[in-house]
Formats: structure tokens, C-alpha cells, sequence
């Protein structure tokens, strides 16, 4: 059995990864030795399409770029609420959180699929980013499976290979600690338009065919990850332990302390108002074709898996 994460080295998806680690997805008859990585989100969700995988942990908006209008997967849980990627810009800039007047022509990095949330943020604030010159595209050299982001992207800051990024916590906590970088936005926390806390947030998702004909399995990963997240609730420090076994040594020092900022968001709830608001999102992207029923986009028989 096969699960991917699209971004590995941070804390994004880091109850699927600890699930494995920590032997919950074995503890509920699932065969699943590891996370593997498979970037970026577009081809992972295509992956899970396509029967090459079982399971993606990613951002539930990104679902709708292999499965059309919603129709094929399912999201089983969310892995934490809100939409979890920080805007980091140059230190030497000095811009101040939550400005976005200085951002004309910067260059900005984010992962194909990660855009979409910045670009929607910006438009929210009332910033035309075709009119202001703003430039999105990959940061240099962040790709490949034994590529930490969160170093690539504070060195490409250093480097002024870019101006800033759009990236998880993990590569935002290394910029800052380097003394290269800024955080402008943690929308998760507050930052920016109110309404892009719900444009996407980290979800496990599988297939409708899983969901239809191997019922218990999709249950299992569920309980798995709902464990996952209770062992780090009650005790952050595991996430080393994890970090150990998974990430080079700078970011496995660096997780516990990113995983006890994000535990208030470790709700495995999908709410409908959350779907509506991230379908609207979605619809305002192009990615969706018009609004669709709660129970198209979650699997809502498990819904009571939530709770236990």
C-alpha cells in the first residue's frame, strides 16, 4: 500500500508521516513502510488517479487538478484546519507583516498547485498581479526527493535567485533562523483576507473506487492518523523523533517546535462551510466548474471516525 506527501522535509503534512513512522498505519493491518515523496501536487493526485497510489496527504484543493468537479476522490479527513503556507520575503527588503504594498515585481517562488492560494490571496486583497508585475514561478533547485525546500529556498533568498516564497513553516522557520527572510504572511494565523483561512487546507484523500470497494482500508488510514495526531497533541516531542528517521539533521531539530505551533489546527473535522468556502476558492481559480454537494467532495461515512 502506497502513500505520498507532495512536500516531505515539513511540517505540512507531518500527522500522515508520523502515522507511518510511529506504527499506527501498521497497527490497523495497512502495509506501509514509508511516506514517499512525489512532487509536485498535480502529479501526485494524478498518481492516486491513475492506481499508482493508495493514498495522497496534500492540500484538499489541489484534488480537483486529477479528479474534475470532485468526481473520482474523496477527502477521508482533514490532517489540520486553514490554509498553512506563510509568505517569506528578503530580510533586507524590511517589509512589515501583513504589507503587501511593496510586493510590485518581485519575484516569488511556490510550487505548481501552491500558487493558486497566494495568487487568489492577493487578488482578495485587491492586487492585480498581472498589472503589478509580479512574478510566480519555482524556487531553484528545490525539487527532488533528497531536496530539503526549506534550506534551497533560504539559500535562492540569499542568493537573490528570488525575492521571496510561498511555502510551509519549515522553509519560512529556516529563512527567519539564517537571518535571510521575513514573514509577511501566516494566513493561518491571521494574516492577510479573512476568507483565504479557507481556500484549502492539508487533507488526506483517496479514491471514490477505495472508498466504494475497500471500505475498511480507508477507515483504518483514518484511525491511523486520528492516532497520529493524538500522540503529538499529548506529546510534541515525538516529532522528533520522527524528524530523526525522516528529514536531514537541521529540519529534525527544527520540528517539535513547528508541530506545537500547529497542534491548536489538529482538527481532523471537514466542515461544510469549509467546503463551500474552498469550493468557491476553487471555482475563483478556474479549477472547479460550478458548486457541488458536501458529499461529493468528503467521504461522509466516516464522518463519525472524527469524534472517537
Amino acid at each position: 500500500m502506497r502513500i505520498a506527501v507532495p512536500d516531505l522535509i515539513s511540517n505540512s503534512y507531518f500527522p500522515a508521516i508520523a502515522a507511518v513512522e510511529l506504527g499506527f498505519f501498521r497497527a490497523e493491518g495497512l502495509d506501509v513502510e514509508k511516506v514517499e515523496l512525489m512532487f509536485p501536487i498535480p502529479k501526485a493526485m494524478e498518481a492516486l488517479r491513475n492506481g499508482e497510489l493508495d493514498f495522497i496527504a496534500g492540500s484538499a484543493h489541489a484534488t480537483l487538478m486529477a479528479f474534475p468537479d470532485w468526481q473520482g476522490a474523496k477527502l477521508l479527513m482533514a490532517l489540520a484546519q486553514r490554509m498553512y503556507w506563510l509568505l517569506v520575503l528578503r530580510s533586507d527588503l524590511r517589509l512589515k507583516r501583513g504589507d503587501l504594498s511593496a510586493l510590485k515585481g518581485l519575484r516569488i517562488g511556490a510550487a505548481p498547485g501552491v500558487d493558486f492560494g497566494l495568487k487568489r490571496l492577493l487578488a482578495e486583497a485587491g492586487i492585480d498581479v498581472q498589472k503589478e508585475g509580479f512574478e510566480f514561478g519555482p524556487v531553484p533547485g528545490a525539487a527532488g526527493a533528497a531536496v530539503s525546500f526549506g534550506l534551497t529556498a533560504a539559500k535562492a533568498l540569499e542568493e537573490r535567485t528570488i525575492d521571496g516564497f510561498w511555502a510551509n513553516a519549515m522553509g519560512a522557520e529556516i529563512a527567519v533562523r539564517r537571518g535571510v527572510g521575513t514573514v509577511v504572511l501566516d494566513v493561518r494565523r491571521g494574516d492577510g483576507p479573512p476568507a483565504a483561512w479557507y481556500f484549502t487546507f492539508p487533507a488526506l484523500v483517496t479514491t471514490e473506487r477505495r472508498v466504494e470497494q475497500e471500505p475498511e482500508s480507508a477507515a483504518a488510514a483514518i484511525r491511523a492518523v486520528l492516532n497520529a495526531q493524538k500522540a503529538l497533541r499529548e506529546d510534541p516531542s515525538r516529532a522528533t523523533e520522527v524528524g530523526k528517521r525522516v528529514f536531514p539533521p537541521t529540519e529534525a531539530d527544527l520540528i517539535a517546535d513547528l508541530i506545537k505551533r500547529d497542534i491548536p489546527y489538529y482538527d481532523p473535522t471537514i466542515s461544510e462551510e469549509v467546503v463551500t468556502k474552498m469550493n468557491r476558492f476553487a471555482q475563483d481559480a478556474g479549477l472547479l466548474s460550478g458548486p457541488v454537494p458536501y458529499d461529493q467532495v468528503v467521504a461522509v461515512q466516516f464522518r463519525d471516525l472524527w469524534k472517537e
